[in-house]
Protein backbone atom coordinates (compact mmCIF):
# COMPACT_ATOMS: atom_id res chain seq x y z
CA UNK A 1 0.00 0.00 0.00
CA UNK A 2 1.48 3.65 -1.02
CA UNK A 3 1.80 6.12 1.94
CA UNK A 4 -1.06 8.45 0.09
CA UNK A 5 -3.31 5.19 0.51
CA UNK A 6 -2.60 4.86 3.97
CA UNK A 7 -3.13 8.01 4.89
CA UNK A 8 -6.61 8.20 2.97
CA UNK A 9 -7.41 4.82 4.11
CA UNK A 10 -6.84 5.24 7.80
CA UNK A 11 -9.35 7.95 8.01
CA UNK A 12 -7.07 10.42 9.43
CA UNK A 13 -8.05 13.59 7.01
CA UNK A 14 -11.17 13.37 7.62
CA UNK A 15 -11.01 13.24 11.80
CA UNK A 16 -8.95 16.45 11.24
CA UNK A 17 -11.84 18.08 8.93
CA UNK A 18 -14.88 17.16 11.32
CA UNK A 19 -13.34 18.54 14.42
CA UNK A 20 -12.46 22.44 15.24
CA UNK A 21 -10.33 21.73 18.26
CA UNK A 22 -7.74 19.41 19.23
CA UNK A 23 -5.86 17.92 22.34
CA UNK A 24 -2.49 16.45 21.07
CA UNK A 25 -0.90 13.99 23.59
CA UNK A 26 2.37 12.30 23.00
CA UNK A 27 3.74 9.45 25.13
CA UNK A 28 5.75 10.40 28.59
CA UNK A 29 8.99 10.27 28.89
CA UNK A 30 9.37 12.62 24.70
CA UNK A 31 11.92 12.43 22.66
CA UNK A 32 12.53 14.46 19.45
CA UNK A 33 10.45 12.68 17.39
CA UNK A 34 7.22 12.51 20.06
CA UNK A 35 7.47 16.67 20.70
CA UNK A 36 8.40 17.53 16.70
CA UNK A 37 5.04 16.03 15.51
CA UNK A 38 3.16 17.30 18.07
CA UNK A 39 4.58 20.74 17.41
CA UNK A 40 4.52 20.27 13.40
CA UNK A 41 1.43 18.67 13.38
CA UNK A 42 -0.12 21.27 16.18
CA UNK A 43 1.23 24.21 13.56
CA UNK A 44 -0.25 23.11 10.73
CA UNK A 45 -4.21 22.47 12.03
CA UNK A 46 -3.88 26.04 13.48
CA UNK A 47 -2.79 27.46 9.46
CA UNK A 48 -6.15 25.68 8.59
CA UNK A 49 -8.76 27.74 11.37
CA UNK A 50 -8.63 24.79 14.36
CA UNK A 51 -7.88 25.36 17.91
CA UNK A 52 -5.12 23.11 19.51
CA UNK A 53 -4.10 22.07 23.05
CA UNK A 54 -0.65 20.22 23.42
CA UNK A 55 -0.05 18.14 26.37
CA UNK A 56 2.71 16.23 27.61
CA UNK A 57 3.45 14.14 31.11
CA UNK A 58 6.94 15.15 30.27
CA UNK A 59 9.86 15.06 31.52
CA UNK A 60 11.38 16.98 29.19
CA UNK A 61 14.96 16.25 30.47
CA UNK A 62 16.68 15.34 27.12
CA UNK A 63 18.69 18.48 26.18
CA UNK A 64 17.30 18.94 22.30
CA UNK A 65 13.99 19.24 23.67
CA UNK A 66 14.11 21.13 26.93
CA UNK A 67 13.56 24.23 25.23
CA UNK A 68 10.40 22.94 24.21
CA UNK A 69 8.37 22.36 27.61
CA UNK A 70 6.81 25.99 28.06
CA UNK A 71 4.92 24.88 24.92
CA UNK A 72 3.38 22.01 27.05
CA UNK A 73 0.46 21.71 29.58
CA UNK A 74 0.75 18.56 32.04
CA UNK A 75 -3.11 18.24 32.49
CA UNK A 76 -6.18 18.98 30.52
CA UNK A 77 -8.53 21.75 31.41
CA UNK A 78 -12.35 21.59 31.53
CA UNK A 79 -12.03 24.05 28.45
CA UNK A 80 -10.78 21.79 26.32
CA UNK A 81 -13.79 19.62 25.73
CA UNK A 82 -16.12 21.78 24.14
CA UNK A 83 -18.15 21.61 21.02
CA UNK A 84 -15.91 19.84 18.34
CA UNK A 85 -13.73 18.77 20.07
CA UNK A 86 -11.28 15.84 19.86
CA UNK A 87 -8.05 13.81 20.89
CA UNK A 88 -5.12 12.87 18.98
CA UNK A 89 -2.09 10.65 20.50
CA UNK A 90 0.72 10.75 18.98
CA UNK A 91 3.91 8.26 18.72
CA UNK A 92 2.22 5.21 20.95
CA UNK A 93 -0.79 3.56 20.29
CA UNK A 94 -2.28 2.83 24.06
CA UNK A 95 -3.44 5.60 26.33
CA UNK A 96 -1.27 3.75 28.77
CA UNK A 97 1.57 5.47 27.69
CA UNK A 98 0.95 8.89 27.70
CA UNK A 99 1.44 8.88 31.78
CA UNK A 100 -0.51 10.35 34.02
CA UNK A 101 -1.71 13.07 32.07
CA UNK A 102 -4.42 10.28 30.86
CA UNK A 103 -6.48 10.95 34.10
CA UNK A 104 -6.82 14.51 33.19
CA UNK A 105 -8.23 14.13 29.87
CA UNK A 106 -12.01 14.45 28.79
CA UNK A 107 -13.66 11.48 28.68
CA UNK A 108 -15.99 10.58 25.76
CA UNK A 109 -13.96 12.52 23.11
CA UNK A 110 -13.35 11.44 19.46
CA UNK A 111 -9.90 9.69 19.31
CA UNK A 112 -7.33 9.25 16.52
CA UNK A 113 -3.81 7.54 17.11
CA UNK A 114 -0.73 8.39 14.82
CA UNK A 115 2.10 6.14 15.83
CA UNK A 116 5.22 3.94 14.21
CA UNK A 117 5.33 1.24 16.65
CA UNK A 118 4.53 -2.72 16.24
CA UNK A 119 3.36 -2.73 19.30
CA UNK A 120 0.05 -1.76 20.77
CA UNK A 121 -3.21 -2.35 19.45
CA UNK A 122 -4.53 1.28 18.79
CA UNK A 123 -8.46 1.82 18.55
CA UNK A 124 -10.39 4.69 17.92
CA UNK A 125 -12.06 7.19 15.50
CA UNK A 126 -9.25 7.23 13.16
CA UNK A 127 -5.98 4.79 13.30
CA UNK A 128 -3.07 5.83 11.13
CA UNK A 129 0.18 3.36 12.35
CA UNK A 130 2.95 2.00 10.20
CA UNK A 131 5.45 0.42 11.38
CA UNK A 132 7.16 0.53 8.12
CA UNK A 133 7.51 4.36 8.72
CA UNK A 134 11.03 5.71 10.65
CA UNK A 135 8.97 7.89 12.88
CA UNK A 136 5.90 9.62 13.57
CA UNK A 137 7.03 13.21 12.32
CA UNK A 138 7.43 11.37 8.49
CA UNK A 139 3.86 10.50 9.61
CA UNK A 140 2.95 14.24 9.79
CA UNK A 141 4.89 15.30 6.71
CA UNK A 142 2.36 13.03 4.78
CA UNK A 143 -1.02 13.96 6.35
CA UNK A 144 -0.20 17.52 5.97
CA UNK A 145 1.28 16.99 2.21
CA UNK A 146 -1.94 15.00 1.27
CA UNK A 147 -4.15 17.74 2.87
CA UNK A 148 -2.30 21.15 2.28
CA UNK A 149 0.73 20.27 -0.06
CA UNK A 150 3.69 21.85 1.74
CA UNK A 151 4.63 22.11 5.59
CA UNK A 152 5.73 25.83 6.54
CA UNK A 153 9.60 26.42 7.58
CA UNK A 154 9.17 26.48 10.95
CA UNK A 155 7.07 22.81 10.39
CA UNK A 156 9.54 21.47 8.25
CA UNK A 157 12.39 22.22 10.87
CA UNK A 158 10.42 20.39 13.45
CA UNK A 159 9.51 17.90 11.16
CA UNK A 160 13.29 16.91 10.04
CA UNK A 161 14.50 17.37 13.70
CA UNK A 162 12.06 14.77 14.94
CA UNK A 163 12.90 12.38 11.53
CA UNK A 164 16.82 12.55 12.18
CA UNK A 165 16.10 12.09 16.20
CA UNK A 166 14.25 8.76 15.46
CA UNK A 167 16.50 7.30 12.55
CA UNK A 168 19.79 8.10 14.53
CA UNK A 169 20.50 11.30 11.47
CA UNK A 170 19.69 8.18 9.11
CA UNK A 171 21.88 5.55 10.16
CA UNK A 172 18.97 3.42 10.74
CA UNK A 173 17.75 3.64 7.21
CA UNK A 174 18.87 0.97 4.37
CA UNK A 175 18.20 0.05 0.47
CA UNK A 176 14.52 0.66 1.12
CA UNK A 177 14.35 3.93 2.40
CA UNK A 178 14.01 6.27 -0.63
CA UNK A 179 10.62 7.56 -0.16
CA UNK A 180 12.11 8.92 3.33
CA UNK A 181 14.92 10.27 1.65
CA UNK A 182 12.91 11.72 -1.18
CA UNK A 183 10.37 13.30 2.32
CA UNK A 184 13.81 14.84 3.58
CA UNK A 185 14.65 16.53 -0.08
CA UNK A 186 11.01 17.92 0.29
CA UNK A 187 11.09 19.18 3.64
CA UNK A 188 14.86 20.70 2.55
CA UNK A 189 13.37 22.24 -0.17
CA UNK A 190 10.87 24.27 2.26
CA UNK A 191 13.97 25.18 4.23
CA UNK A 192 14.58 22.83 6.91
CA UNK A 193 18.74 22.54 7.36
CA UNK A 194 20.09 18.96 8.00
CA UNK A 195 23.30 21.04 9.76
CA UNK A 196 20.93 22.64 12.27
CA UNK A 197 18.62 19.35 13.06
CA UNK A 198 22.41 17.59 13.64
CA UNK A 199 23.52 20.77 15.97
CA UNK A 200 19.97 20.23 17.92
CA UNK A 201 20.08 16.70 18.44
CA UNK A 202 24.51 16.45 19.41
CA UNK A 203 25.05 19.27 20.60
CA UNK A 204 24.95 21.65 23.58
CA UNK A 205 25.29 19.08 25.61
CA UNK A 206 26.34 19.03 29.53
CA UNK A 207 29.78 17.71 30.49
CA UNK A 208 28.55 15.91 32.53
CA UNK A 209 26.85 13.52 30.15
CA UNK A 210 30.43 12.81 28.88
CA UNK A 211 31.28 11.99 32.41
CA UNK A 212 28.43 9.90 33.29
CA UNK A 213 28.85 7.66 29.47
CA UNK A 214 32.25 6.93 30.76
CA UNK A 215 31.12 5.74 33.71
CA UNK A 216 28.25 3.55 31.77
CA UNK A 217 31.14 2.26 29.12
CA UNK A 218 32.87 1.33 32.21
CA UNK A 219 30.50 -0.87 34.16
CA UNK A 220 29.52 -2.71 30.50
CA UNK A 221 29.76 -6.14 30.62
CA UNK A 222 29.65 -8.74 27.73
CA UNK A 223 27.85 -12.13 27.72
CA UNK A 224 26.71 -14.83 25.07
CA UNK A 225 30.38 -14.68 23.59
CA UNK A 226 30.11 -11.17 23.13
CA UNK A 227 26.70 -10.63 21.43
CA UNK A 228 25.00 -8.78 24.40
CA UNK A 229 26.29 -5.96 25.70
CA UNK A 230 24.66 -4.67 29.50
CA UNK A 231 25.29 -1.76 31.70
CA UNK A 232 23.40 0.16 34.02
CA UNK A 233 23.06 3.52 36.12
CA UNK A 234 22.15 3.55 39.92
CA UNK A 235 20.92 6.23 41.74
CA UNK A 236 24.03 7.66 43.16
CA UNK A 237 24.78 7.90 39.12
CA UNK A 238 21.88 9.99 38.40
CA UNK A 239 22.40 12.07 41.95
CA UNK A 240 25.75 12.74 41.10
CA UNK A 241 25.50 13.53 37.18
CA UNK A 242 21.87 14.34 36.95
CA UNK A 243 19.27 13.47 34.44
CA UNK A 244 20.65 16.68 31.73
CA UNK A 245 23.10 14.19 32.17
CA UNK A 246 21.81 11.35 30.01
CA UNK A 247 22.81 11.12 26.42
CA UNK A 248 21.68 7.56 25.43
CA UNK A 249 21.60 7.57 21.90
CA UNK A 250 25.28 8.45 21.58
CA UNK A 251 25.80 5.61 24.66
CA UNK A 252 24.04 3.25 22.00
CA UNK A 253 25.87 4.37 18.91
CA UNK A 254 28.95 3.14 21.04
CA UNK A 255 27.93 0.35 22.50
CA UNK A 256 26.58 -0.80 19.11
CA UNK A 257 29.81 -0.53 17.06
CA UNK A 258 31.52 -2.97 19.06
CA UNK A 259 32.82 -6.36 16.95
CA UNK A 260 30.37 -9.20 17.48
CA UNK A 261 27.84 -7.49 19.14
CA UNK A 262 24.03 -7.88 18.91
CA UNK A 263 22.11 -6.06 21.65
CA UNK A 264 22.70 -2.95 23.34
CA UNK A 265 21.12 -2.88 26.86
CA UNK A 266 20.99 -0.14 29.58
CA UNK A 267 19.12 -0.44 32.86
CA UNK A 268 18.55 2.85 35.06
CA UNK A 269 17.71 2.96 38.82
CA UNK A 270 14.92 5.93 37.86
CA UNK A 271 13.68 5.60 41.39
CA UNK A 272 14.37 3.56 44.87
CA UNK A 273 11.64 0.97 43.24
CA UNK A 274 11.68 1.57 39.68
CA UNK A 275 13.91 1.16 36.62
CA UNK A 276 14.07 1.86 32.87
CA UNK A 277 15.41 -0.57 30.62
CA UNK A 278 16.39 0.35 27.14
CA UNK A 279 17.80 -2.26 24.22
CA UNK A 280 19.42 -1.61 20.96
CA UNK A 281 19.63 -4.07 18.20
CA UNK A 282 22.23 -3.99 15.32
CA UNK A 283 20.25 -6.07 12.96
CA UNK A 284 19.29 -9.51 13.74
CA UNK A 285 17.32 -9.70 17.13
CA UNK A 286 14.09 -8.29 17.56
CA UNK A 287 14.30 -6.54 20.77
CA UNK A 288 10.98 -5.40 20.71
CA UNK A 289 9.51 -8.64 21.53
CA UNK A 290 12.05 -8.68 24.37
CA UNK A 291 10.66 -5.86 25.89
CA UNK A 292 7.07 -7.13 25.16
CA UNK A 293 7.65 -9.70 27.18
CA UNK A 294 8.22 -7.35 30.42
CA UNK A 295 5.56 -5.17 29.69
CA UNK A 296 7.21 -2.90 27.38
CA UNK A 297 7.23 -2.46 23.59
CA UNK A 298 9.07 -0.40 20.41
CA UNK A 299 10.60 -1.24 17.68
CA UNK A 300 12.44 -4.31 16.14
CA UNK A 301 15.35 -2.60 16.50
CA UNK A 302 14.70 -0.13 19.08
CA UNK A 303 12.79 -0.74 22.21
CA UNK A 304 12.14 0.09 25.92
CA UNK A 305 9.71 -0.33 29.40
CA UNK A 306 9.40 1.14 32.25
CA UNK A 307 9.83 -1.98 35.10
CA UNK A 308 9.53 -1.67 39.15
CA UNK A 309 12.87 -3.48 40.71
CA UNK A 310 16.25 -3.24 41.59
CA UNK A 311 18.85 -2.51 38.71
CA UNK A 312 21.11 -5.16 39.51
CA UNK A 313 18.30 -7.77 39.39
CA UNK A 314 16.43 -6.61 36.23
CA UNK A 315 20.16 -6.80 34.45
CA UNK A 316 19.92 -10.74 35.54
CA UNK A 317 16.51 -10.53 33.86
CA UNK A 318 16.96 -9.44 31.26
CA UNK A 319 20.61 -10.86 30.67
CA UNK A 320 18.23 -14.78 31.04
CA UNK A 321 15.61 -12.90 28.55
CA UNK A 322 18.10 -13.12 25.71
CA UNK A 323 19.22 -16.64 26.50
CA UNK A 324 16.41 -18.20 24.20
CA UNK A 325 18.08 -15.61 21.53
CA UNK A 326 21.79 -14.82 22.04
CA UNK A 327 23.24 -18.33 23.73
Amino acid sequence: MTQEKLIQGSGILRFIDTHGRFILVGHKEPDGDCVGSQLALASFLERIGKRVYLLSSGPFTRTEISGYASRFSDKADPSMAGEGSAIIVLDCSSLSRIGDIRLSLPEGLPLAFIDHHASGNASGDAVLVDPRAPAVTYLVQSIIEAHSGRPTKEEAELLLFGLCTDTGFFRHLDETSGDVFASVGRLVEAGASPKRAFDMMNGGKPFASRKLMGELLSKAETRYDGKLIVTSMSLADQERYGLVGRDSDMLYQLLLTVAGMEVAVVVRQESPTDCTVGFRSREAVDVASVAASFGGGGHRLAAGLHITGQAADIVERVIEAFKPLLA
